[in-house]
């Protein structure tokens, strides 16, 4: 038993390293903060420069070594540049948080072809390229957790949003075979499927919806939003943090190729 990681009941991580991708602001930047808090050494990337070294002062202010690299997660020759930063930096690679995400609401017949291609690409590819450079350390090192940040949309469709359901639904598909072939390296893989959590995303999203169904922005959350959610509140990323960090330690070794409803009840219908 390694007394880092087990022996009561908070997660510990000293040691480990991850990457958060869309680590500046929202879901991302709050597990950043909770695996750092936890004793992780975090490498977060973002398109974002400015907010993304702005988290990086917060990290280190918890005492952990961070850096950020700006990265296109959906191009493979910076997914690899990435990987190999983090592992020259810190010598290992433990954890890829793959969370980077971005949306766009439209009916299918005016959804912009390259709007498709975009989150896709950004949210299925990018999740891919990141899990196939990091696999070869994660081998080596015998030890692996890979947490793709899906989507209750991965699991449950809603009008307006075919590329983003599309490719959360395909996370959930790479997520399994990520975990079988992980499984004999001691590597696991899950996927996290929040709600609508309160972040600068869903903050936009609020917006385009009202436009596209032409109604205010608080029905947007009290039809739209929230209509089919058993708990009528939006989730803090703290919450989807707390959660992944779990899956990190050595207290959910046997959780892999699962996919986890955080959605206060809205797929129990």
């Amino acid at each position: 038993m390694d007394p880092n990681e087990r022996g009561d009941s908070v997660i510990r991580l000293h040691g480990k390293v991850g990457i958060v991708t869309g680590g500046a602001s929202g879901i991302g930047k709050a597990i950043a903060l909770a695996l750092a808090e936890a004793g992780a050494d975090v490498a977060i990337t973002d398109l974002n420069e400015p907010a993304g070294q702005a988290t990086v002062k917060e990290l280190e202010a918890t005492g952990r070594n961070a850096f950020f690299q700006k990265a296109d997660v959906s191009k493979g020759e910076e997914a690899r540049r990435l990987i190999e930063a983090a592992i020259g930096r810190f010598g290992r690679l433990d954890i890829l948080i793959n969370n980077a995400g971005l949306q766009h609401v439209a009916p299918i017949q005016d959804f912009p072809e390259e709007k498709w291609d975009l989150l896709i690409g950004v949210m299925l590819t990018g999740a891919f390229l990141l899990t196939k450079y990091a696999f070869p350390q994660m081998i080596r090192q015998r030890f692996g957790r890979i947490i793709n940040i899906a989507s209750a949309h991965g699991l449950v469709a809603s009008p307006f949003k075919a590329a983003y359901v599309s490719a959360k639904h395909g996370l959930l598909g790479l997520t399994k075979v990520i975990a079988l072939e992980g499984a004999p390296h001691n590597i696991t893989a899950v996927a996290v499927c929040p709600g609508y959590v309160r972040t600068p995303l869903v903050e936009r999203q609020i917006a385009d919806q009202a436009k596209t169904h032409g109604i205010s922005e608080q029905e947007v959350m009290e039809q739209v939003l929230l209509a089919r959610q058993a708990v009528k509140r939006l989730l803090e990323p703290e919450e989807v943090a707390d959660l992944v960090v779990f899956l990190c330690g050595d207290h959910a070794s046997g959780i892999t190729g699962a996919h986890i409803a955080m959605d206060l009840g809205w797929t129990a219908h």
